[in-house]
């Protein structure tokens, strides 16, 4: 039943709405819908893809994600040929008949970190853009860096970072990079491997994957990052972390991290797509990656 008080209230909101520009409502409409879509980081399905990548896409599919980000070229067990043994374009055509996009790829990125060889990089960068890629990942420093790695040895990282994003932008791509743990330990005087890379890379060209997990597992507030540093982290990697033992990961929702306060300012912390991801999971693989998006759509979005 429609009060007089209701009634008041309602009409004294269209009368303002008459007074503001048009523009001004798609931009808070914009603002408020711009995580709207799911993704899944691929490197939780890495077992899953390489034994059957046609299969495996069509489940991400079916449990209702949009969105998915591909690792690409990584030296190892799940070292394959293309995408699992896909070329690029049929990989996207892959994509394109289960109704997926995806926005961003982690690229390995080693040997031009190490020595500055941009080669094997250009070759991943055209690579992003044939799947139709926005975003190109460094996913990691190399293993000297991550080890010992001094606040020069960052400062060297940085300036990569900058030609990378150079290079990135030239393709129509963005450049980001994504943290594990290792970059926030403190080398003296309160500044990390993280501050540099923030402080010393081009806003325009360089931006952050924050991996969430690996941040909390820092001692970090999330939330902390986005007011010291706003607009930079473009993405989310949205994984938990078990009650019980902070080194276990654990279902979206299911553990001790505190994803609607992160997601409550998403939109200062520059958030363009957000991603579940499990590096190990102890469950039915499917029935695990169905619970963290279950918990996303419906808390978190």
């Amino acid at each position: 039943m429609t009060t007089r008080k209701s009634f008041l209230q309602k009409a004294g909101l269209a009368a303002a709405a008459a007074f503001i520009s048009p523009s001004i409502i798609t931009s808070a409409l914009a603002q408020q819908a711009k995580i709207s879509k799911i993704g899944i980081g691929l490197f939780t399905l890495r077992e899953q893809l390489t034994a059957d990548v046609k299969a495996t896409i069509e489940q991400v599919a079916r449990i209702g994600y949009n969105q998915v980000e591909t690792y690409y070229g990584y030296p190892g067990k799940y070292e394959v040929k293309g995408f699992w043994g896909l070329p690029a374009k049929d990989f996207n055509r892959l994509l394109k008949e289960n109704k997926l996009t995806s926005p961003s790829g982690h690229y390995n990125t080693s040997e031009f970190l190490s020595s500055g060889d941009d080669e094997i990089l250009k070759t991943h960068i055209e690579v992003a853009h044939s799947v139709g890629q926005k975003y190109f990942v460094i996913p990691a420093l190399p293993t000297d860096v991550r080890a010992n790695g001094t606040l020069d040895d960052y400062k060297r990282m940085a300036a990569k970072f900058n030609t990378a994003g150079e290079l990135c932008k030239k393709a129509g791509l963005k450049l980001a990079y994504h943290n594990h743990n290792f970059e926030y330990k403190d080398q003296g005087n309160g500044a990390t491997g993280y501050d540099i890379l923030l402080n010393e890379t081009d806003a325009n060209l360089v931006g952050f994957e924050l991996d969430i997990f690996w941040a909390v597992d820092a001692g970090l507030n999330p939330v902390d990052l986005f007011k010291k540093n706003p607009g930079r982290y473009k993405m989310f990697h949205v994984k938990d972390m078990d009650k019980q033992d902070k080194s276990v990961f654990a279902e979206v929702g299911s553990g001790r991290i505190d994803f609607k306060s992160i997601f409550a300012e998403s939109k200062l912390a520059g958030v363009d797509y957000i991603f579940t991801e499990q590096d190990l999971i102890k469950k039915d693989v499917y029935q695990s990656i169905t619970e963290s998006y279950n918990y996303v759509k419906n808390n978190l979005i």
